[in-house]
């Protein structure tokens, strides 16, 4: 599996577990209350404000991830979320 911007969040969950894990360490949930979102992995990351760059260190990192699920790599951009 090649893990493009393109690829639905669908067939990510599926093809690659741990990116639930990763995402959401990200700042992405891409399932919330057990219902899944869709679209795209870069239409998820723009909806949380991500930019192109951002997009692409996710794309590869998932990609290293699918690659080598036992080594989950960090997330360079998160979403910084403050306590109120």
């Amino acid at each position: 599996m090649k893990i493009t911007k393109e690829v639905s969040i669908e067939d990510l969950v599926e093809g690659v577990p741990g990116s639930v894990e990763y995402l959401m360490k990200a700042g992405i949930r891409c399932i919330v209350c057990g219902e899944p979102i869709w679209g795209t992995l870069e239409e998820a990351a723009q909806e949380k404000g991500f930019d192109a760059v951002a997009i692409e260190g996710f794309v590869s990192d998932l990609n290293a991830l699918f690659l080598n699920p036992s080594e989950m790599p960090i997330p360079k951009a998160v979403i910084q979320v403050k306590k109120m």
